[in-house]
């Protein structure tokens, strides 16, 4: 006989959920933040734009209560995001795939609103209806057009609760559904043509979005639209150590939850995932002085998130719990090796000019070697 098993919205078993939401997973710290912060704070805002900015890029409070960084980068990036949120113009996130666009957009809503999940996620399919809103067909069918057979997008409940909406990929939307957001952002307002009635934004509500600039091309923002929001654009760690640091925090994270090794036993070996990684995107290696072909993918901070997660992973069930180089290769080749053809001549290339050469790189280039066979 199989159990019944019965979850309510919002109730999960402790310990259960494989990625809490940011406001959950950071709900001490929103807490402290929110107890000893005395600075203004916008209508609805669960903090004040100064709080927030601390959220994010970290701190000790008066009473010694550590906030952990969230995103590691330029201060005033994450000034001019909180301000803008702060203003009647909606914010759009700028940059190459792996520069925590969604991450930030995350932990932005959550100290703000203290929800980060009003959220609408850009595909080629989107469709109006997910910006808008949509009908229960039902209780269409049954008593005709009413407020009770409506069923609202997270962009008209934010607009109502004076809350953060979020949009992930805007270009990825047809061209027609962006602009679905013009009357939203210019006009504060959200007509219903069918009831004869509109949704009025409250004071607190605005919109984050974010766009991949690879995507440029795909479906562009009308100029209309674009200048609905302020552009910040998020870049790419400016240094090894920033991504070293970066990468070390997000897998200690997700280790936690999967319960793997600590990663700082593999610090060596993220260190090396990292330096592989700028040297194939930035075209010449870390001294400058050997020029690399670059691969046809991305190589972001997040693809090398995901390469030591899956190495500590290897290591942890496969090995001695400690991540070495033979734990690391083959996920490297496979986010290098996008394009068999030429990618695997980039990466051939780069291991006898540069890791073969390389001092204490020998146990890695063997391991390469062997997975790269």
């Amino acid at each position: 006989m199989t159990a019944s098993v019965e979850v309510r919205a919002g109730e999960q078993a402790d310990g259960e959920v494989l990625r809490a939401h940011a406001e959950d997973a950071f709900a001490g710290e929103l807490a402290a933040l929110a107890e000893q912060d005395d600075r203004p704070r916008p209508a609805r805002w669960r903090l004040s734009p100064w709080a927030v900015a601390t959220y994010l890029l970290g701190g000790t409070l008066p009473d010694g209560t550590v906030i952990t960084p969230k995103y590691v980068g330029p201060r005033r990036i994450v000034e001019v995001a909180v301000t803008t949120l702060a203003t009647d113009r909606a914010l759009l996130l700028l940059g190459v795939p792996g520069t925590a666009k969604t991450w930030v957009s995350e932990h932005l809503a959550a100290a703000v609103s203290g929800d980060s999940t009003l959220l609408v996620q850009g595909t080629a399919g989107t469709p109006e209806e997910a910006i808008r809103y949509g009908w229960n067909y039902a209780q269409l069918l049954a008593h005709g057009p009413s407020r009770d057979a409506l069923v609202p997008s997270p962009v008209m409940r934010a607009m109502a609760d004076g809350m953060t909406a979020r949009v992930e990929e805007l270009t990825r939307i047809p061209a027609d559904v962006q602009d679905t957001l013009i009357t939203i952002l210019s006009e504060k307002t959200l007509p219903i043509p069918e009831l004869g009635q509109e949704v009025q934004a409250v004071r607190g509500f605005n919109l984050i979005a974010t766009a991949n600039d690879r995507d440029r091309g795909v479906n562009d923002l009308s100029s209309a639209l674009r200048r609905r929001f302020n552009t910040v654009v998020l870049p790419l760690p400016a240094s090894v150590e920033a991504e070293v640091d970066i990468v070390s925090r997000r897998v200690e994270q997700l280790g936690r939850s999967l319960e793997l090794p600590s990663a700082p036993e593999g610090i060596d070996e993220i260190r090396r995932v990292v330096t592989v990684f700028r040297e194939l995107r930035d075209g010449v290696t870390s001294d400058g002085r050997t020029k690399v072909k670059s691969p046809s993918g991305t190589l972001s901070t997040a693809e090398a998130i995901s390469v030591v997660t899956n190495g500590l992973a290897l290591s942890a069930h496969f090995g001695d719990g400690v991540l070495r180089p033979s734990d690391i290769a083959a996920g490297i080749l496979g986010a290098v090796v996008r394009d068999p053809a030429a990618d695997r001549v980039v990466w051939q290339e780069y291991l006898e000019a540069v890791v073969r050469e390389r001092d204490g790189w020998k146990d890695f280039y063997r391991a390469c070697r062997e997975v790269s066979a």
